[in-house]
């Protein structure tokens, strides 16, 4: 049987060159880590780190009927953005879970970027063409485009001599299209999954490398490094941010995964007259944050138990956490069982080791 051929982003020549460890990750080549989990987890925390996330999906929205059919797809109000604002959002299915969640850029009128998850690129865009009553204008631009992440403290000091765009004058959730390191129509975007003060920077494949060097000779006296997905993943979980097909899936609605705040019932939306119903009439499980208070470290699929070991949920996301040194996970739980204080038991082989649901994020930013 033919192996199946891994894509590759534009900065992989990089990735080697830094000594990344590479795995298959939605069908890319991408780094796991460098030097370290931990070691990179920290770089972010407390000075700067650049992750390749060019294996995400791009979608752009055109024309007549775009803002209509984005509204029709997506839980959050679109009409709420403005020409350089960002949104968090998600799309529903027709069974109460969710397609995927994304971030959506109004450019210009009639014009927007949906930036969604690698994994599930084609499923969206047949999703959304789906429902495409509205006349718009859809093409998948993935392939075309190159993004880095600069996240942590001294993003902003190191990315500032690249650009006389005032980043200290961007708000969280907005982007602007201007000139980066000499290359023309950089979309900078003042957003990030780490919880610090980051920027996300779009560019065209051809000046991937230019980009990548740029980055790096700006940061140098700041200790920028390369960042990994597995220091991605443990920067996220800190701050309690659901990861698609760990913590949201199609069969979990936005209202038990705890994004109520990006559903609004001030507009009609795919599904949106089942999920009124849920809000109304209350959800029986949540996805509730936890703190392992024995030894042993929660993994996605691990049961959860009450004090009688009756199970009550399930284990969606769970790490060692390398600035609190000590376990915590998230997972969805009975209702009654998803309060702040409430103590329950992780299986883990076959030993319940004791849990206590607290708020999320774990750390307060």
């Amino acid at each position: 049987m033919e192996a199946v051929k891994l894509k590759k982003t534009a900065f992989n020549a990089m990735h080697h060159v830094f000594g990344g460890k590479m795995v298959e990750y939605a069908g890319y080549e991408m780094p796991v880590q460098y030097k370290g989990v931990n070691h990179e987890h920290d770089t972010v925390r407390n000075g700067v780190g650049v992750f390749d996330v060019s294996h995400m999906g791009e979608i752009s929205i055109q024309g007549k009927g775009s803002l209509e059919l984005i509204q029709k797809i997506t839980s959050n109000d679109v009409s709420k953005l403005y020409s350089g604002k960002a949104q968090y959002s998600c799309m529903p299915n027709d069974t109460g879970g969710i397609v995927d969640d994304l971030l959506v850029y109004k450019i210009s009128e009639n014009d927007y970027l949906l930036v969604v998850n690698a994994s599930n690129i084609e499923k969206d865009l047949d999703w959304i063409k789906s429902h495409n009553s509205f006349g718009a204008e859809i093409n998948n631009i993935s392939d075309s485009v190159s993004l880095l992440a600069v996240q942590g403290p001294k993003s902003m000091k190191v990315l500032q001599k690249l650009t006389d765009v005032n980043l200290e004058k961007m708000e969280s959730y907005t982007f602007t299209i201007g000139e980066f390191a000499h290359i023309p129509n950089v979309l900078i975007s003042s957003t990030g999954y780490t919880g610090e003060k980051g920027f996300e920077i779009y560019v065209e494949n051809k000046y991937a490398t230019h980009l990548w060097e740029a980055i790096f000779t700006a940061g140098k006296d700041d200790g920028i490094e390369p960042i990994g997905l597995a220091a991605r993943d443990t920067l996220r979980l800190e701050m309690g941010y659901c990861l698609y097909g760990n913590d949201i899936n199609d069969f979990t609605s936005p209202l038990e995964a705890g994004l109520g705040w990006i559903t609004k019932f001030t507009k009609d939306f795919v599904h949106s007259g089942f999920l009124n119903i849920q809000k109304n009439k209350g959800i029986i499980k949540e996805l509730a944050g936890f703190e392992i208070k024995g030894k042993g470290i929660p993994r996605h699929g691990y049961e959860i138990w009450d004090s009688n070991h009756q199970i009550i949920g399930t284990v969606t996301s769970g790490t060692m956490s390398p600035t609190l040194k000590r376990a915590i996970g998230m997972g969805y739980v009975s209702i009654e069982n998803s309060k702040p204080g409430s103590e329950v038991f992780i299986n883990i082989r076959n030993k319940p080791v004791k849990a206590i649901i607290v708020k999320t994020p774990f750390i307060k930013k």
